[in-house]
């Protein structure tokens, strides 16, 4: 098979315009034409001349992502299940509100993390994503939305781990971030969410202004352990000292997102305990009521234990909100949709709505 011209970085095409002898102001024009105009054709680059739109055909192809499943839920939330060119899948999720439209994309065929709560975990790891992959998500979410509306954020909290695939999510993040070639997302409007693997949030804040978010779920190493896996490596002392050292801009903060699980982590001490584990620490939380799913032996918490843990923290002058589960008559719950899916799908699989 030919490789995927948008797997490819903006400086590794420019090389290889340069053995063509092209200009490389070609480069961008090319760009241009995936990510802004997003063409699906070589034939479509008509600034470019006929021999080298002949040659990019022979060397590369444009690559895209199948709707293999299309759920709409009764709150607006539109869930994708894409195919991917080797027979796997990922899920993608629209969620809409007042003033934006929210793009949830993954970066990895399930997950290696092994989150007590996740259906994706359930899933096991197959592998990474590779960059245009990623960024196809986006794309291909765009095309199946009313001409009136456009994505205006994107959330890196989908299947997988985005720092366990750090090169090709940092490439992405240049495709979905750059004004004049790329997807003109404000870096702002990009969040990446992460498991804690400290060594690669150094580095993504040293290289990047999206913002962070990390998957706290418990305020103590013996909770967060049973968890969350990756607490053994990256005790929660070790990650919560990593945040206070971050150089983050003025006004940025952190967002810790913490999934209540009844008669686990949700009661008014365990509220307190996790405002005394952030002090310190520039944050915001995001309460989020678990969403049920099959495999799972947690259940949601009560309204009166949301209700109270959300007053714990705005007692301590702690910026929270609370995430109401969205689509829960599609399986909007991470992993859910694939785990349906029963296998790699075929191309022979119809685009299915729920209505």
């Amino acid at each position: 098979m030919k490789p995927d011209i948008k797997d490819l970085g903006l400086q590794e095409f420019e090389a290889y315009l340069k053995g063509l002898t092209q200009p490389l102001y070609r480069a961008q024009q090319v760009w241009q034409w995936l990510f802004q105009k997003r063409a699906m054709s070589f034939a479509e680059m008509s600034n470019l001349s006929a021999p080298l739109r002949a040659r990019l055909e022979a060397d590369f192809s444009i690559g895209s992502l199948k709707v293999v499943r299309r759920a709409e839920s009764a709150d607006g939330t539109i869930k994708f299940l894409f195919g991917l060119s080797d027979g796997q899948s990922i899920e993608s999720v629209v969620i809409p509100e007042t003033k934006r439209l929210t793009l949830c994309i993954s970066t990895q065929v399930g997950c290696a993390y092994g989150c007590a709560f996740c259906a994706t975990a359930k899933l096991g790891f197959k592998r990474n994503l590779r960059t245009g992959e990623i960024v196809e998500q986006i794309i291909e979410a765009s095309r199946g939305l009313a001409p009136d509306s456009r994505i205006t954020n994107v959330v890196l909290m989908g299947m997988g781990e985005p720092l366990a695939n750090y090169e090709h999510t940092l490439e992405a993040i240049k495709i979905m971030t750059d004004n004049s070639w790329g997807l003109a997302i404000a870096p702002r409007r990009v969040t990446l969410s992460t498991v804690g693997l400290i060594p690669q949030i150094e580095k993504l804040i040293a290289e990047t202004n999206v913002s962070l978010a990390i998957s706290l779920h418990a305020a103590s190493d013996q909770l967060r352990g049973r968890l969350m896996p990756v607490n053994r490596k990256y005790s929660l002392a070790q990650l919560l000292e990593c945040c206070r050292k971050l150089p983050l801009g003025p006004r940025k903060r952190i967002t810790f997102e913490y999934v209540l699980l009844r008669g686990i982590n949700d009661s008014r001490a365990d509220a307190q305990a996790l405002c005394r584990a952030l002090r310190g620490v520039p944050s915001k939380v995001n309460v989020i009521p678990f969403n049920p799913h099959e495999q799972s032996e947690f259940q949601r918490p009560t309204e009166e234990s949301i209700k109270q843990f959300q007053q714990v923290l705005f007692d301590h002058h702690i910026q929270v909100n609370v995430r109401r589960p969205r689509g829960d008559d599609i399986a909007a719950a991470c992993g859910q949709l694939q785990g349906q899916a029963q296998g790699p799908w075929q191309e022979t699989a119809q685009t299915v709505s729920f209505n």
